[in-house]
C-alpha cells in the first residue's frame, strides 16, 4: 500500500525574487498588486511575510496588509484627501506572489510633503483604517482655512503675514494664478480693509515665502489650535 503523504511544511523566506518583473521584495515592502477588477487600478499592500511549500523556494505566497484609497473606504473621498493618499488598513490576505506588479513607496505624510518631486509609485499615509467599523486612527488632525478642512497636499495655500493662518484662494475670494502673484495677504481678521486680491501683483522673487502647495507647509503649527474628527 503506497504511503500517503503527508502535508507540506510552508517554509517562511526573508526574501523573493519576482521572476515576472525582477525584482526582489522582502518584508515590509510596499507592493503594487494586480486588481481582479479589469480597468481599476493596482491594489496597494504591505509585505508582511512570505512563505512557499516548494522545496525549491518558488510558487511564493505573501501575506500583505492591504492600503486602501479613500475612494474604498467607507466615506470615500472627500475633499482633503490626495489624490496619492492611502489607509493603512488591519485587512490582511494571503495572495500569490504573481500578482504583485512592481514595487512602491509609501512615505509618512510629513515624508511625502518634504519630496522634491511626487512619481509614479509614490503614495503617502497618515491614517490607520478599520475596515469593519469605517474608523480612523487618529481620529483628529489639524484643520487650516475659513472652511476647516484638514491639510490636502495637493492643494496650493496662502499664508497670512500676521497670524500665519493659511488659507484655500477660493475661500478668500481669489485664484489660483493670482494666489501665486500675491506679494502680501492679510486675512479678514487681520486686515483692516478689504483688499483687491486678484490686482495685488508682485514682481518680487521672493514670493513664494508666503504661498505653498505640498512641499513646505507645516502641519505642526496650528495642529494644537485646530482639530477635526478625520474620515
Amino acid at each position: 500500500m503506497p504511503k500517503q503523504k503527508g502535508a507540506q511544511k510552508k517554509q517562511q523566506l526573508k526574501s523573493y525574487k519576482l521572476k515576472h518583473i525582477n525584482r526582489t521584495i522582502q518584508e515590509g515592502d510596499a507592493v503594487l498588486m494586480r486588481s481582479s477588477e479589469p480597468g481599476k487600478p493596482s491594489y496597494v499592500a504591505r509585505v508582511e511575510a512570505i512563505e512557499t511549500t516548494d522545496a525549491r523556494g518558488s510558487n511564493a505566497r505573501v501575506r500583505v496588509r492591504w492600503y486602501y484609497r479613500p475612494e474604498e473606504s467607507m466615506g470615500g473621498r472627500r475633499q482633503f484627501h490626495g489624490a496619492k493618499e492611502v489607509f493603512l488598513s488591519d485587512h490582511y490576505d494571503l495572495q500569490s506572489a504573481d500578482t504583485i506588479e512592481g514595487k512602491c513607496k509609501v512615505h509618512s505624510f510629513g515624508g511625502y510633503t518634504k519630496l522634491g518631486s511626487v512619481g509614479n509609485d509614490d503614495f503617502f499615509c497618515r491614517f490607520e483604517y478599520n475596515s469593519a467599523t469605517g474608523a480612523f486612527n487618529p481620529d483628529r488632525v489639524a484643520v487650516f482655512c475659513k472652511c476647516e478642512m484638514p491639510y490636502n497636499p495637493d492643494d496650493l495655500m496662502v499664508q497670512c503675514e500676521d497670524c500665519s493662518e493659511w488659507f484655500h484662494p477660493s475661500c478668500i475670494g481669489t485664484t489660483i494664478e493670482a494666489a501665486k502673484k500675491l506679494e502680501h495677504f492679510y486675512c479678514e481678521e487681520c486686515s483692516p480693509e478689504p483688499q483687491d486680491l486678484d490686482n495685488s501683483i508682485s514682481t518680487s522673487k521672493n514670493t513664494d515665502a508666503k504661498v505653498n502647495t505640498k512641499r513646505n507647509l507645516e502641519v505642526s503649527k496650528t495642529r494644537n489650535k485646530h482639530a477635526k474628527r478625520s474620515g
